[in-house]
């Protein structure tokens, strides 16, 4: 879901276009967020430079996505790093709202 385009913006319900490879560039949202895959594992981790459109020019985060098997599944564990401080609040909560909690119902069914 986090790096297929039509399954993205499925779960978001915003165009996305995500390339799969290192070094490719994403956008999501209509081009409000915008980065590039630093790092890519199979299965295992996702490391990009993320930023949104009204951040600072040229600021990105650092956002990593970790993939462990589990009895029940697969767990995520996601950090990141860099937001700037006036963004931070609302970038948590949009990550719960149009991430975490769509993926979740999407998954439970």
């Amino acid at each position: 879901m986090l790096m297929d385009s039509k399954k993205h913006s499925d779960i978001t319900g915003a165009p996305a276009s995500i390339s799969r490879r290192a070094g490719g560039k994403f956008t999501a949202y209509a081009g409000s967020l915008e980065g590039v895959n630093l790092e890519l594992v199979p299965d295992t981790k996702i490391v990009q430079a993320w930023r949104a459109d009204d951040w600072p020019a040229g600021h990105f985060s650092r956002a990593v996505f970790s993939f462990k098997a589990t009895v029940d599944g697969t767990r995520l564990t996601f950090t990141q790093s860099g937001v700037p401080e006036p963004y931070y609040e609302d970038i948590r909560q949009g990550w719960h709202d149009f991430y975490w909690t769509p993926m979740k119902k999407l998954l439970e069914k």
